[in-house]
């Protein structure tokens, strides 16, 4: 389990627990677009709201399986922002249905769920714990049914907002993969001269080092897989191939202590 997944189920089921204790609870906290000028929290605060047992369990469920080794792979800080930029863009998404209630973490969640088919698109999943289904298509059936949604398919589900949790965790990845979670510095004219004087190869024969003495057997299988992937991915292309996340989590392994 990794740091902010326990801390998110924590919270869930905490103020879920609180719900079922003090029913008010619910309102102060929902999200209705056309209020949002009387509750400024409740784009935040819906993500942690449900409305019944069904909805957290499958909730934390997505939470529980995707969120750790989406964790591993970008970090924790990426990690909880792109958990709470695709629960705000669910949120916004919401503005066009004004006067509709929103609670339930499923925006923030399904933003977690589209990381790791960004990542590991072919792994396979069991819809009701019998037809396998690779992640990627899993992603795909949930955009069409939430379109088919917009049209009045499955009324009392918040279609908007698994649509924008699932385009602000896209941008997201996006901007992250391209910048190595940095802000992209505006270009200067000296920048040709800069990388001009860079010397290269003694960062890459170092980065090398120190990922060759990676502790593979203190790995989770799960992370030990991927690390094989990253160095295989090298061996094959070059460590100019790695994207700055694939650094960045070669970076995180290296560090890992027994």
């Amino acid at each position: 389990m990794t740091p902010w997944v326990k801390r998110l189920l924590i919270a869930n089921v905490g103020v879920f627990l609180l719900q079922l204790g003090y029913p008010e609870l619910t309102r102060m906290l929902v999200f209705v677009p056309a209020h949002i000028l009387a509750t400024p929290w409740a784009p935040i605060t819906y993500m942690f709201i449900h409305g019944g047992f069904w909805h957290i369990l499958f909730n934390m469920i997505v939470l529980y399986f995707f969120g750790p080794r989406v964790e591993e792979r970008i970090g924790s800080s990426h990690f909880i922002a792109l958990y709470l930029i695709a629960g705000l863009t669910g949120a916004l998404f919401s503005v066009f249905a004004p006067d509709v209630a929103i609670l339930g973490a499923s925006g923030a969640v399904l933003g977690v769920e589209l990381a790791y088919a960004r990542f590991w698109p072919l792994d396979r999943v069991f819809i009701y714990g019998v037809l396998p289904i690779q992640v990627r298509w899993v992603v795909v059936l949930t955009v069409v049914l939430s379109l088919f949604g917009l049209g009045g398919f499955e009324p009392g589900i918040a279609h908007l907002a698994h649509l924008g949790g699932l385009l602000g965790a896209a941008v997201y990845l996006f901007v992250l993969e391209h910048t190595g979670g940095r802000t992209r510095a505006r270009p200067a004219k000296s920048a040709p001269v800069r990388a001009q004087v860079r010397q290269p190869s003694p960062p890459r024969g170092d980065d090398m080092r120190r990922w060759s003495t990676i502790p593979r057997s203190e790995l989770h299988e799960i992370n030990r897989q991927e690390v094989d992937r990253l160095l295989d991915k090298i061996g094959l292309k070059g460590i100019d191939s790695l994207t700055p996340a694939e650094r960045a989590a070669l970076d995180r392994f290296s560090k890992q202590k027994s």
